[in-house]
């Protein structure tokens, strides 16, 4: 099983990423793990202009990644525990999560993908929600191969 998890941020070198590093370390006994951090020129300079133009150079930016099984992580998506969560990412050989950018989604990006779920009402940093996934892969996974980490 391989999971992607592609973020709209700038790659870089800190706390939240040593972190993120161990839960992909956790998850390696059952899947492949593998965060993508993409952010370029056009995105920066979409941002600036306004939300439109961020929207749609965020699903520019996604669209050669939408294969597999395709969640989108969105505030309005439907919340779903960790079972739920657990059964979302076990019957597919390749799962990839989306993470909106500043702006969010565009709603064509959205109707492209599989399933659209919510991690949260709040609104949270792109680390933290990398890390928040990360753990719910984790602990999916857990369920999913009867790991005690998930009681």
């Amino acid at each position: 099983m391989k999971i992607n998890i592609y973020a709209i941020v700038k790659p870089s070198n800190d706390d939240f990423d040593k972190i993120a590093k161990e839960f992909i370390k956790m998850c390696s006994k059952f899947a492949k793990v593998e965060v993508h951090n993409i952010f370029n020129k056009t995105i920066a300079k979409a941002q600036t202009i306004g939300e439109k133009e961020a929207k749609e150079s965020y699903t520019k930016a996604y669209e050669n990644y939408l294969t597999g099984y395709c969640i989108a992580l969105d505030v309005l998506g439907k919340k779903v525990d960790s079972f739920e969560f657990s059964e979302l990412i076990s019957n597919n050989a390749e799962i990839n999560f989306f993470i909106g950018g500043a702006f969010g989604f565009e709603k064509d990006f959205l109707q492209k993908c599989d399933k659209i779920i919510s991690l949260s009402s709040l609104t949270m940093a792109h680390k933290v929600v990398t890390l928040v996934l990360l753990e719910q892969v984790f602990r999916g996974l857990a369920i999913k191969n009867n790991h005690p980490y998930h009681k």
